[in-house]
């Protein structure tokens, strides 16, 4: 009797465990490609915050030069705006950027742990590297 129910526990406890890791898994890749989209926009944020400040600085210049006197100071300051905005949004992208690569390196622990887990209680035997 107490041999049929430590042996049940064990299958319970294993087939959560292969549950978990099974979302661990599933998850891992979402995770890794929603980082490298995160950074793909970084990336962008920052060229475009360069080119808002090379217009701008061009503005500035031809602004300085015209004879006619048009002013360019309310769309200098629309860009230096967008620009404020472009940098606020690529904070943010780089705490949510931040917060994944932790969520990252902690599928990545919780996965090794519970392989090591289950390959301790003898549930899933450790695969050799030569034998597929």
């Amino acid at each position: 009797m107490i041999k049929m129910a430590a042996s049940a526990l064990v299958a319970t406890s294993s087939g959560k465990d292969a549950i978990a890791e099974g979302l661990l898994d599933l998850l891992r890749p979402a995770i890794q490609q929603l980082d490298l989209h995160v950074h793909s926009v970084r990336e962008s944020q920052v060229e475009l915050r360069e080119h808002i400040d090379n217009l701008a600085t061009e503005l500035c210049r031809i602004n300085e030069h015209q004879k006619v006197a048009l002013d360019l100071d309310p769309y200098v300051k629309k860009l230096l705006n967008a620009r404020r905005r472009v940098v606020l949004v690529n904070n943010i992208l780089q705490n949510a950027q931040e917060r994944l690569r932790r969520l990252n390196h902690n599928v990545a622990k919780e996965t090794a742990r519970r392989k090591t887990m289950l390959e301790a209680s003898g549930v899933f035997p450790s695969r050799s590297p030569s034998k597929p």
